[in-house]
């Protein structure tokens, strides 16, 4: 699963080169070609952040293993299942265990940029929607993951076992799949944000009935974290309510701009402006 390394200033200057483009594609009249660059762009600086961040945590990586523990403790409180008998509970079988490994390490990434890419080029009207939600919600993680938290793997007290690391399919500690990743920014769980994000995405903006059919990526994706020992459930439950927020401020901004164009369509007109009128 070895890969070109794709590091945070790699990333970043892909994404400059990507505005370039665009500007030079808008200045020659290209302008799906600009958008489309745009676009890429912005992810691509979206994922420098997201290693800046990651490579930030592991510089102040004091106590994120108190962190887990303590997530783990709480949640046996409050009585939520025990992420440790879920992985123990596939443990015994090495296919289901590789497969685990492999739709984490791949789908996060590959379903997400699937899914903007069909909204780009099948429903541009709706990809503003979508991609608004994406930064949102991968921004407010973000800054919440600058408080490095360990993932449940680290806890081998509490029964965790590093499954991808013992079937040399582990995606830290080196480039994988073109992505350095960081191990300390399990709060909130990113990949369940946009498995969910992806999901709602494609049912909103689909008329395929068989649209429904897409369900099966969050349900598969937050099964995969927690038998993996990749995430907490309260990794993923924090990072549904960040995607929920992002719906909420999308949906006020969206009333907003509603309000503002019936003020402007209804205001009296100036008497210059009625003059204007008649001209035209």
């Amino acid at each position: 699963m070895q890969n070109l390394t794709l590091t945070w200033q790699s990333a970043g200057g892909a994404a400059v080169g990507l505005y370039g483009g665009a500007y030079v594609a808008a200045r020659v009249r290209k302008p799906g070609v600009s958008a489309l660059l745009r676009e890429a762009g912005t992810l691509l600086a979206l994922f420098a952040l997201w290693q800046l961040v990651g490579h930030l945590s592991v510089m102040s990586a004091d106590h994120a293993l108190d962190r887990a523990s303590w997530i783990h403790h709480t949640e046996q409180i409050i009585g939520l299942p025990n992420e440790a008998s879920w992985q123990a509970a596939i443990t015994p079988y090495p296919v289901l265990v590789r497969l685990a490994n492999y739709y984490y390490a791949v789908m996060h990434f590959a379903v997400m940029l699937a899914v903007l890419l069909w909204v780009f080029l099948r429903h541009r009207e709706r990809y503003a929607w979508v991609r608004n939600t994406v930064v949102i919600t991968t921004a407010v993680c973000l800054l919440v993951q600058f408080i490095p938290v360990a993932p449940p793997r680290m806890l081998p007290q509490s029964g965790f076992v590093d499954v991808a690391a013992e079937y040399g399919q582990s995606v830290y500690g080196g480039a994988v799949g073109g992505v350095v990743a960081d191990q300390l920014s399990a709060m909130p769980s990113v990949h369940v944000a946009w498995c969910v994000l992806a999901a709602v995405a494609v049912v909103r903006v689909s008329p395929s009935p068989f649209r429904w059919v897409v369900v099966l990526h969050p349900v598969l994706t937050v099964a995969v974290v927690v038998v993996t020992a990749n995430h907490f459930w309260a990794d993923g439950i924090v990072a549904v309510a960040i995607l929920l927020f992002a719906y909420v401020v999308l949906a006020l901004v969206a009333r907003r701009r509603g309000r503002a164009a019936v003020e402007t369509a209804t205001r009296p007109r100036s008497g210059a402006e009625e003059r204007l009128k008649q001209i035209t």
